[in-house]
This record gives structure tokens, C-alpha cells and sequence, in this order.
């Protein structure tokens, strides 16, 4: 999280009590009871079956996920895209890095799959942004901002599944501040909040092995099915 984020985390919790994004108890943005189902997958050998029409979506060397896209889940989610809830960011980093820590093969640097610039405004901050720098800090691994969403897309959750590839296809590039050679020989892992299809991740892998990348996997908090 960048220090405007922090600055406004920590004025929120001056300013009002600090309330579970989970299940709304007075306390923290994660209460003890809620933690526990962000690593509901965190036992699970890596290269388990995830039930996605082709498991792992091309050009993904693998693809990850905490937790399922339901219950508190869902709720802190929500809290962090739809309601500024940024004390959020913190244990969905945490639980990210803790799964790739236990079944993340190879990667030496963290990217995100970026919102739009229009939503960035709207926000004041990029959510997987904030879940990624979260999750390379607890990883000890740097984080790139490495793409940029070239153009609006309908919201993926608004599309079936045979229209969610066509929706993102040159979605994004390569961010205009980003140096090519601090991607060429690389191997990423994309950090998102919520993977479905995987159509979105593949999409975002397919620019950085274009700009020389060595490879590129995925992790997201939860899965929508």
C-alpha cells in the first residue's frame, strides 16, 4: 500500500471504530474468527485440480487461490473495492503470500492485473495494487507495476464464460513507465482479487511474456466458480 493508502488507514482508525470486514464485530479489519477462511486452501498440495474449464489457462505456468469468492470472503472484498476499506489489505496480502509461499513454484517478482485508470480515479487506489505490494512485502519479493488496462471492459462477472476471453483480449500493455528490461528474463506472479475463468490473468500473462518474461503464474485470494 503506498503512503496515501496508510494515511488514510490510519485516519480511519482514529476517526471510527474499527470494524470486521467479515462479519462487521468492533475490532480488527479481520476479526480472529474470519481470518481462518482465507486459508481454506493453505493445506492443499499445489497442482491440486481447481475445477476451471482448463484448469490451468494458458500461458500460466500455475495458478493459485486462497479461498472460495463467498461468505466473509466475499464481504472483505467488497468492503476493500466498493467501500474504501483499506485495513483490509493487510491479512488478504498476508493470506495471498502465505499460500505461494506453500505451493508457488519458481517467480522472482510480483505484478498486478491493474484496474482502469477512470476506476483508479473513481477509488483513489488499485485493490489488487494494494493486495500485491502487501503480499511481495510479506514474500520478500519486489513488486512492478508492470501493466496498464489499455481500455475500459465490461465487468467480467457480468459476461458468461464464452465472452469473458473476447471482453479482455488487448485489454492491457505494458505500462508506459515500465523499462522492458526490468521484465526481459523475469518470472512473474500476477497477483488479482478474484480469478473465474482465468481469461483476465492470461491475458495480462500473454503481455509480459510478449516483453520478454521467462515465464508467469498467478495467485488470487479467492475463486469465483
Amino acid at each position: 500500500m503506498d503512503v496515501a493508502g496508510r494515511a488514510v488507514g490510519r485516519l480511519l482508525d482514529l476517526a471510527l471504530p474499527a470494524t470486521c470486514a467479515g462479519c462487521g464485530r468492533e475490532g480488527a479489519a479481520l476479526c480472529p474468527g474470519c481470518r481462518p477462511v482465507l486459508r481454506g486452501r493453505l493445506g492443499i498440495a499445489r497442482g491440486t485440480p481447481i475445477g476451471l474449464p482448463s484448469e490451468t489457462p494458458a500461458p500460466l505456468l500455475q495458478l493459485e487461490w486462497c479461498a472460495p469468492f463467498s461468505g466473509a470472503v466475499r464481504r472483505t472484498l467488497h468492503a476493500l473495492k466498493y467501500a474504501g476499506e483499506l485495513r483490509a489489505v493487510q491479512p488478504l496480502g498476508e493470506a495471498v503470500a502465505d499460500r505461494w509461499r506453500r505451493a508457488g513454484v519458481g517467480a522472482d517478482i510480483v505484478a498486478h492485473v491493474p484496474v482502469h485508470p477512470d476506476r483508479r480515479r473513481e477509488r483513489g487506489y488499485d485493490q489488487a495494487e494494494a493486495i500485491a505490494r502487501s503480499a511481495a512485502a510479506n514474500l520478500g519479493l519486489p513488486h512492478l507495476t508492470a501493466l496498464q488496462r489499455s481500455r475500459a471492459t465490461t465487468a467480467q462477472f457480468r459476461l458468461d464464460r464464452a465472452h469473458r476471453a473476447s471482453n479482455v483480449a488487448g485489454a492491457f500493455a505494458l505500462a508506459s513507465r515500465c523499462d522492458p528490461r526490468s521484465v526481459a528474463g523475469h518470472w512473474f506472479v500476477l497477483v488479482d482479487d478474484v480469478v473465474t475463468t482465468g481469461a483476465t490473468l492470461s491475458a495480462c500473462a500473454e503481455v509480459l511474456l510478449d516483453a520478454g518474461a521467462v515465464g508467469v503464474s498467478a495467485i488470487t485470494v479467492a475463486r469465483e466458480r
